[in-house]
């Protein structure tokens, strides 16, 4: 009786992340592309013949490298399908966050690296047929065995991204196609595994089943796996969650978190009989890349890429007279900062409006230092978000704060926390907004729901029935976060350049930006 071992390794979510380095703080991290594929090279050596390699998208945004090879050197080849094809990647997937900087080009990133880009739900308008004409690729390994990798892109992209990015194109239900693919790999294309490499991630607990987030199609790993007969392997992303594991119906799952802190591996170990190839037992791992070191010739790829990147993030731009630092991230969150203050009254002048929010998007962010350079714009904005301005009522004010208000976890009589559910699956502080023009209290040992109190504009009471503008990413205001009282509300205004640009202008117009702090909500707790 024949045996064989396939192996199957995964890159995801890597994030233009290329060199170990955070490009806010220039600081050594333990990430990055350049130590991935250290690994990969290693991995292959072990079963070369049967290793299919795949990235599962969100691969060229992300970094302050990836986006000077985006907006200000687009001109440029782009590193990351560079590293693609030096790798010899069998096939990548669309992520949501591929369409950040248009079709036309990601159409350049595609060619560029002259591998399948597999995609089965994102379809073209015109024809309804997958965008890049490659839903699946068929890969032959030893002894005639056929692996199909079906490609599958979470459907909740056009909640989120600017609608001129994706005009041409519509996103059919991931379930959906997998149901109509799934079965034609099986049957037309008679292989032997199947593999759907989806970037989306689990709605719901892998063991339980229980709901883990809002239902609302945007992650269906677990609705997959349940509902879609003969997927053997689901490799996953979006989510950046550290994940290898079997879940229900016997598919082994994985997911390498994010910014190449791991690179996936499944093996699938086969028998042949006179039905033929059967897979007898399977194995998930993520392999870290603590203490790996970075393979010298990604490092070259992107070297000349690298060189213009940093000379460009430390040019000067403005100046802060007063503080503008971040040395708790909670604290910005539970009381008025002057970071955050500036950045919603940058959004209020360039928009025209007296209304505004915004979010300190992670931990990580250092704030402004008194000498500004690009490093510190790019550091503290990390997406590349332009501004929507949206007419709302004072009802839809006071849910979207009483959203923000559950960021909190209820006050346990000694210290603020963070709301687990902001936490797992991941973090997402991002989706905790502060406001600037309005006047309100957050009282966390009130319930969710009903914690906010004082709630005023202009020194009166907020009306509820009454409409005003209010500006905000446009992430925010196609209701991303679960901000569904922003869904479909009529904009007044876009504002299509991306932040990081609007604040580089703010600094060119104004040279000196005071630091103010104007105290007009916080976080309390009696």
């Amino acid at each position: 009786m024949k045996k064989q071992k396939i192996t199957i390794l995964e890159t995801s979510d890597v994030h233009g992340s290329v060199l170990p380095i955070h490009y806010g703080l220039n600081q050594n991290m333990e990430f990055g592309f350049a130590k991935l594929a250290t690994l990969i090279k290693q991995e292959r050596l072990l079963n070369e013949e049967n290793t299919l390699l795949i990235d599962n998208g969100d691969l060229i945004q992300g970094t302050p490298l990836a986006y000077y090879c985006a907006r200000i050197q687009s001109e440029l080849e782009n590193p990351m399908p560079e590293i693609l094809k030096y790798l010899q990647y069998d096939a990548a997937i669309l992520g949501n966050h591929e369409f950040n900087y248009g079709q036309t080009f990601l159409d350049r990133i595609v060619k560029q690296a002259a591998l399948p880009y597999l995609s089965a739900n994102v379809c073209k308008k015109k024809d309804g047929k997958p965008l890049y004409d490659q839903p699946y690729l068929v890969k032959t390994v030893a002894d005639g065995i056929r692996v199909g990798v079906l490609g599958l892109t979470t459907h909740y992209i056009p909640n989120w991204e600017h609608p001129d990015h994706i005009a041409e194109l519509t996103f059919v239900d991931a379930v959906a196609s997998a149901k109509q693919w799934v079965p034609y790999l099986r049957e037309q294309e008679n292989v032997d595994v199947v593999v759907v490499a989806y970037h989306g991630g689990f709605e719901r607990d892998l063991q339980t089943g229980e709901p883990i987030e809002p239902l609302t199609g945007e992650n269906q790993g677990y609705q997959l796996c349940a509902e879609v007969p003969g997927i053997d392997v689901l490799l996953t992303g979006h989510q950046h969650r550290a994940l290898a594991e079997k879940t229900i119906n016997d598919v082994v799952v994985v997911q390498p978190a994010n910014n190449g802190l791991y690179l996936g591996k499944v093996e699938l170990f086969l028998e042949r009989d006179q039905l033929g190839w059967k897979i007898m037992h399977k194995e998930a791992k993520l392999l870290s890349v603590e203490s790996v070191s970075v393979d010298n010739e990604v490092v070259d790829i992107v070297r000349p890429y690298e060189a213009l990147t940093q000379e460009w993030l430390d040019q000067p731009i403005g100046k802060i007279e007063g503080n503008m630092l971040i040395d708790d991230p909670m604290k910005v969150r539970t009381e008025k900062h002057a970071m955050i203050e500036f950045i919603n009254h940058i959004q209020m002048e360039v928009a025209e409006v007296d209304i505004s929010n915004t979010a300190l998007f992670d931990n990580y962010a250092t704030g402004f230092k008194s000498d500004v350079t690009m490093r510190d714009i790019v550091a503290n904005y990390v997406y590349p978000n332009t501004l929507k301005v949206l007419r709302l009522t004072g009802q839809d004010i006071k849910d979207a704060l009483e959203q923000s208000a559950s960021y909190f976890a209820p006050y346990n009589g000694t210290e603020i926390e963070v709301n687990p559910k902001f936490l797992y699956p991941k973090p997402e502080h991002y989706n905790y907004d502060m406001w600037e023009g309005i006047s309100y209290l957050i009282n966390i040992s009130n319930p969710v729901g009903d914690r906010i109190e004082e709630l005023s504009y202009q020194d009166q009471p907020l009306a509820l029935d009454k409409e005003y503008d209010v500006v905000m990413n446009n992430y925010r205001a196609s209701g991303g976060g679960n901000y569904l009282m922003f869904q479909d509300k009529p904009v007044v205004r876009e504002v299509p350049t991306e932040m990081s640009e609007l604040i580089v202008n703010y600094f060119m117009k104004h040279k000196v930006v005071k630091a103010n702090v104007t105290p007009t909500w916080k976080v309390i707790h009696e």
